[in-house]
């Protein structure tokens, strides 16, 4: 695993994107990690853009919108397609790890991508994965 390859779970692009008032302090620490990311590989997967754009659409943002968002997004990051290998890779990290099937699908995202963090809110912080990933909580 490389120092200078990191995977971005989906919530941290939402906090970004969506308004301060709906956010909280939130927004403000997604856009400071993004920040400090722009000398690094930041690596999604293709689930990331399929949550991202499921969220954005909950909370009632145009579709366009949507579109816009995402196309700024892959173009600064390394998109990672989901194949079989990855699936059986998260069933894998389910069972061992008993995150939600999501999560783990995500865990599997970044260790084929050789990603050294994983930056989420969803999983313990500071836990290290497959001993070469860390998942990083940025909200803590």
């Amino acid at each position: 695993m490389k120092d200078d390859r990191v995977f971005v779970d989906t919530n941290i692009f939402i906090y970004a994107s969506l308004e301060e008032r709906q956010q909280g302090d939130k927004r403000g620490k997604a856009i400071i990690l993004f920040r400090s990311l722009s000398d690094k590989k930041v690596f999604i997967s293709t689930h990331v853009l399929h949550e991202f754009y499921s969220v954005m659409l909950r909370h009632g943002v145009d579709e366009k919108l949507i579109q816009e968002k995402l196309d700024v997004i892959t173009g600064e990051t390394k998109l990672s397609v989901i194949k079989l290998k990855t699936v059986k890779l998260c069933w894998d990290m389910r069972l061992k790890y008993k995150y939600a099937y999501w999560d783990c699908l995500m865990l599997a995202s970044a260790l084929e991508n050789e990603c050294g963090i994983l930056y989420s809110e969803d999983m313990q912080n500071k836990q290290i994965i497959e001993h070469s990933l860390q998942v990083i909580n940025p909200f803590m």
